[in-house]
């Protein structure tokens, strides 16, 4: 999953030696160095006193390094956008169970992105004749992974120093074996606080490394080359795959090969040129009519790893059974647990492919004979582009900036719900990076910051369109890029409500013969309207707003652009109509305010 060329590849140390390890935080912060780190986001808090020292004291704050952020949640979201760029974990630390309860929502969306991170908890002493009065009892707590469990890969906390440097060496094991996922260790105040009485035995962490990944066995492989052999109007549908521009080329090598048309999701990050002849189709959050009729057409469909396989083919098949085969690459099952249902509903597939699909399309690709022949016939129609309404919209903002960013290396970060794709190309698997994995609002700001860090040093342009709801829940994540130096252009799509609410509220007035000019009534962001500019300045940010029409956007746009090409962060404020391009959300099924906008 590691992506090349980010520009953020800085050279290790080695760890220290085991002699000037003289407390149990110290074997810690060896192990961390023993590893790829490059940095560790948190929040400060005493529980992890001990282990701040030794990151200080020990490593000199460099690998990893530390990245100061003022709320939990934001330092789990800068190591899930940094992931999502790089495929590296990074570590986090959260104080006790408040940090953890803050970082929460967070690690949920990482653990339904699949985002891997190694996440480092503390306790209050577990031994309570230890405790100080009040403050070690209300950040003390029994079993306190319980409160995450359900979502993350695994979880130790262990009772000796020793048993805490093999812990991390298991958790760095688990968080980057596949499927990925986040992973937890608490750590005793106590055992960081232990003086060491002789010189530990450091472990080789080279021989705790997992091997490769699964792949599909040479019989499923064989007969997925069958099926694909005797299908004339195939679909691929390409999801959450890796962000190497080799496997990039192997997707669209098999593509051709098929003459197979391909599907993308706006869900999730890029996964194939969306110029290309066989990808008629923008990518999209939800299916649309298009996508149905094309589906549905389809004789075969091969799965790599699609997002809701399931959801897909029951809306194109209603009845549960469609009339295409399907072949369905992915490792995703082995994530699956019984309290959290983004797992989606079970799909019907005719041949399960276990493996990556990168190395599904590895073993077809090796099976598989040209049937280019049938290329051109399966090449659909693209759709016209949108019409601009005239309005300051989302389309209007969305083709002001693809014109202004036209002859740039843009890497989107994150784009909104109702965002027209159709305006957008993706050419490169960093060219767009997807949501945020579990539709938390308010993760937009740290994750794109961390996504932006990944790219720091890259030729790249870290932009990313957020929602005003989404950047307010999370707005005090600007100050970690202006403080480390991150490079970033967030742009919030402003419609001063929680527009997504406003048209839930629209469709149950209309089911239920009521005003719908109430819909606006507990979803407004105005009166007084916020002043989003002034929040990002406050923080180092250089920032622009409200901005109210296209001329204006645009050249505030240009300017920003500079300032980002220059190092620094930029944020600009555009007020823009409220609404989505029809076909977007289904307001008739239940959903959580998406993105805040």
């Amino acid at each position: 999953m590691v992506a090349e060329n980010t520009g953020n590849t800085p050279s290790r140390p080695l760890p220290p030696s085991s002699e000037k390890l003289e407390w149990g935080s110290d074997a810690v912060a060896w192990t961390l160095r023993s590893l790829p780190i490059d940095f560790i986001a948190l929040n400060p808090g005493a529980s992890y006193r001990g282990l701040h020292d030794s990151l200080v004291n020990v490593l000199e704050d460099t690998a990893p390094e530390m990245l100061v952020c003022l709320h939990e949640e934001h330092a789990v979201a800068m190591a899930h956008g940094y992931a999502k760029v790089t495929g590296r974990p990074m570590a986090v630390a959260l104080h006790s169970n408040v940090g953890l309860m803050h970082g929460s929502m967070a690690i949920y969306n990482a653990w339904c992105d699949r985002a891997p991170m190694l996440i480092l908890g503390a306790n209050g002493p577990v031994d309570a004749n230890l405790r100080r009065p009040w403050i070690d009892w209300i950040h003390t707590s029994q079993d306190q992974a319980a409160l995450i469990r359900p979502f993350i890969k695994w979880d130790n906390q262990p009772a000796s120093v020793e048993a805490a440097m093999e812990s991390i060496l298991r958790a760095w094991q688990a968080t980057i074996r596949q499927p990925r996922g986040p992973v937890y260790i608490c750590l005793d105040v106590s055992l960081q606080e232990k003086a060491l009485d002789k010189p530990l035995s450091t472990p080789d962490p080279t021989r705790f490394m997992p091997g490769e990944p699964p792949v599909p066995s040479a019989k499923e492989l064989d007969t997925a080359a069958n099926m694909i052999r005797k299908a004339r109007n195939p679909v691929i549908l390409a999801g959450r795959v890796s962000r190497s521009s080799t496997d990039w080329g192997k997707r669209i090598e098999l593509a051709e090969k098929l003459g197979a048309t391909v599907m993308t999701d706006l869900k999730i990050a890029a996964a194939f040129p969306t110029d290309h002849l066989l990808h008629p189709l923008p990518p999209a959050f939800r299916l649309d009519n298009a996508a149905i009729q094309l589906l549905s057409g389809a004789d075969l469909i091969i799965s790599l790893d699609w997002l809701d396989l399931g959801g897909t083919l029951y809306t194109v098949w209603p009845d549960g059974k469609p009339s295409a085969k399907i072949i369905h690459a992915s490792l995703d099952d082995y994530a699956m647990n019984g309290w959290a249902m983004n797992h989606q509903r079970m799909a019907p597939v005719d041949l399960a492919l276990d493996g990556t699909p990168e190395s599904a399309v590895d073993g077809l690709l090796e099976r598989i004979e040209s049937t280019a022949t049938i290329k051109v016939q399966n090449a659909h129609k693209r759709p016209a582009m949108p019409q601009q309404t005239g309005a300051f919209d989302l389309l209007a903002l969305a083709t002001t900036l693809t014109s202004t960013l036209n002859d740039r290396e843009v890497s989107y970060l994150r784009l909104p719900l109702g965002w027209p794709s159709a305006t957008n190309t993706f050419k490169h698997p960093l060219d767009y990076l997807g949501y945020d994995g579990g539709a938390g609002i308010g993760s937009g700001p740290g994750m794109v910051i961390g996504s932006a860090l990944g790219l720091k040093g890259s030729s790249r342009l870290p932009v990313a369109v957020l929602g005003d709801g989404d950047l307010m829940m999370g707005a005090n994540a600007l100050w970690t890029a202006a403080r480390y130096g991150i490079p970033v252009l967030i742009i919030v799509a402003n419609n001063r409500g929680y527009y997504n609410d406003v048209a839930h509220q629209e469709a149950v007035a209309i089911n239920r013969n009521r005003d719908v000019e109430n819909k606006w009534v507990g979803q407004r962001l105005d009166d007084p309207a916020i002043d989003l500019a002034s929040i990002a300045r406050a923080q180092g940010f250089q920032a622009e707003g409200p901005i109210l029409d296209e001329r204006s956007f645009k050249t505030a746009l240009e300017k920003a652009i500079t300032t980002v090409e220059n190092g620094q962060p930029a944020l600009l404020d555009v007020v823009v109509k409220a609404g989505y391009m029809s076909g977007v959300v289904d307001f008739n099924s239940d959903s959580h305010s998406d993105d805040g906008n």
